[in-house]
């Protein structure tokens, strides 16, 4: 007699390939810089805490960002079924309730990890995940706004990671400068994020997300992202000369002029040379912060 088969009703879990594609490797990079930016900063060899430093490099890159990537697919998969319909969720490759549980799991694993790296690192790590939730999750859901949305994306991944690098070296709170520059380079950041919104214009007005292109509209959103991006720029560069790091306050005022020079072929047509000007101006954005860390940590 043959055996019958009987159903669970169970949605397969995914292929590993795309599960490292709702991860989204390449947004990786910017809070793993900034952990680097962190560890310059503290003065510490990395030689000599490097084991806390790949649990820093894996909480920033694969574990936080990629938990924070998981969440923002799951509770925008009908918002990525306009813009993005070949990801891995809108377009079926990761079915049912996986995506959901994906982000679950990568939070508690990301909770372990910081555990074993250390008290701030876990109070870091904490913050960053509540912020991932909230960013994308009901009822909070900050990405909604132009204004709260990109503030948190740019308070987590570059200040944040900022935060964790000079923490795992040090192995406690980072001094009042080292705070300082994060906090000024983070603000920064705001309008690096709302560049990144351009791509999503359409979808973003379609689904009711108020980012600041859909709002304010294209020129004004990209005008007001160059001035939030260079004003930060400014302050940090006189603190460094007050500070005495001179060479650092040069190298980031030559970086600052380019990204000035750059900005008017962005603003003329700002989702056309978004993408060029993420290529351009936020590269010497962000060779800025390492200029900066290097004269915090006293290499310059």
């Amino acid at each position: 007699m043959a055996r019958s088969t009987v159903s669970t009703g169970m949605t397969p879990p995914p292929a590993a390939r795309d599960v490292l594609e709702l991860l989204k490797p390449i947004t990786w990079f910017p809070p793993m810089w900034a952990l680097l930016c962190g560890v310059v900063s503290s003065g510490v060899s990395p030689l000599s805490r490097w084991t806390f430093l790949l649990a820093g490099i894996a909480l920033t890159g694969p574990l936080v960002c990629g938990t924070s990537q998981a969440v923002n697919d799951w509770f925008d998969r009908h918002v990525d079924a306009i813009n993005e319909p070949a990801r891995p969720i809108p377009s079926g490759r990761i079915a049912g309730r996986w995506g959901l549980y994906i982000a679950i799991i990568w939070t508690v694993i990301s909770l372990a990890v910081a555990a074993f790296t250390g008290k701030w690192v876990l109070i870091a790590t904490v913050f960053g995940l509540a912020c991932a939730w909230a960013y994308s999750a009901p009822p909070f859901r900050f990405k909604t706004s132009g204004w709260l949305g990109p503030a948190v994306v740019a308070l987590t991944y570059e200040g944040l990671s900022w935060f964790t690098g000079a923490a795992v070296m040090a192995g406690a709170l980072p001094s009042a400068p080292i705070i300082v520059i994060l906090a000024l380079y983070s603000f920064g950041a705001h309008g690096i994020m709302t560049l990144n919104d351009f791509k999503a214009v359409e979808g973003d007005r379609a689904t009711g997300l108020r980012s600041l292109p859909v709002v304010l509209g294209e020129r004004p959103a990209a005008l007001l992202a160059s001035a939030v991006m260079a004003a930060p720029q400014v302050v940090v560069i006189v603190l460094m000369v007050l500070w005495g790091h001179r060479a650092s306050a040069v190298a980031i005022a030559i970086l600052l002029g380019i990204q000035l020079a750059l900005m008017p072929r962005l603003v003329s047509a700002p989702a056309k040379n978004a993408p060029w000007y993420n290529a351009t101006g936020v590269s010497s954005y962000v060779l800025g912060m390492m200029a900066a860390a290097l004269g915090l940590g006293g290499y310059v």
